[in-house]
């Protein structure tokens, strides 16, 4: 058993180890990406790269944020924060779904300006900048593609970089139609369909961040599954007060009283149930036993 547990915390730091590699190389790419870009939308007056460069740059941000939050949830807890800043993770997915949807406010307000007053852009341009945005997006989501199901921040810098591919792909075709046809105005549109996908790739982020922030069972979680396989237990007779949440996007926590016949084999029982519990996605499990028939109500058990 030590060496099994000795093997899977190997595991789990040389995933983490992963984790922050696939962080700093993306944040490295990106950021060089952001900057070129940026200048060549400048440069050729193509909201379509203006737009796709505010959209990374707030990748970027979002992906230092994530990496913040990621070594936070390390730090042992202390006399102040009795969990750590394991809860610092949620907020970070929190920040990150609200800087990604200011940006879509801001694509959609310069797109609808320039329909309004359209501009000649260099077609030939977009598409070689946007070619390379494809190859750096597309690298960075796989770099993170393994580990997205560990965390909501690494499943969220995942889908952001995977979204940012179909948009690079997006602004590539407006490139080529732009030379080929001229027709000037697919470059504000593409910055709304631009708008449109990080709107929807976002709003999964922004549901899960708000209801682990209002201490809500995670997603995942089902509570009258939790109930039952504390219930199959043969000594357990009921369970109630049961509270399910989020220490961390990564880590959820359970208080309950367990009623029982008798205290007998009482340590016996919480280590089954924690065990079963863990099975359930519930690290953190703190059991109260109650023998049948005692009284329990809100004043003196909540």
């Amino acid at each position: 058993m030590a060496h099994q547990h000795e093997h899977h915390h190997h595991a789990h730091i040389q995933d983490m180890q992963k984790v922050n590699k696939a962080f700093i190389v993306g944040i490295v790419l990106n950021t060089i990406f952001v900057g070129v870009e940026a200048a060549a939308g400048f440069w050729f007056d193509s909201l379509a790269l203006l737009s796709d460069a505010g959209h990374n740059l707030s990748d970027v941000v979002s992906l230092i944020l994530a990496m913040l939050a990621f070594r936070l949830m390390r730090v042992k807890p202390n006399d102040k924060y009795t969990y750590g800043y394991k809860k610092s993770t949620v907020l970070v997915s929190l920040l990150n779904a609200i800087i990604l949807l200011v940006a879509v406010g801001m694509i959609l307000g310069e797109s609808i300006n320039k329909i309004r007053n359209p501009q000649p852009v260099d077609g030939n341009a977009i598409a070689w900048v946007a070619g390379v945005g494809i190859v750096i997006n597309a690298f960075t989501a796989l770099l993170l593609f393994r580990e997205k199901g560990q965390d909501l921040n690494v499943k969220g810098a995942y889908l952001h970089m995977a979204a940012d591919t179909l948009v690079s792909v997006g602004v590539l075709v407006s490139g080529l139609i732009i030379q080929h046809t001229g027709w000037y105005l697919i470059d504000p549109l593409i910055g709304i369909i631009v708008a449109i996908v990080i709107l929807v790739s976002t709003w999964g982020l922004l549901h899960d961040s708000i209801r682990l922030s209002l201490d809500g069972v995670p997603v995942g979680i089902d509570v009258e599954r939790v109930k039952k396989t504390i219930l199959k237990n043969p000594l357990v007779k009921g369970v109630h007060h049961m509270h399910i949440w989020a220490l961390s996007t990564t880590e959820n926590a359970l208080t309950a009283h367990v009623v029982v016949d008798s205290a007998k084999d009482m340590e016996n029982l919480k280590c089954e149930l924690k065990h079963e519990l863990k099975e359930e996605n519930i690290q953190h499990a703190t059991l109260e036993i109650e023998l049948k028939g005692a009284h329990c109500d809100g004043t003196c058990c909540e």
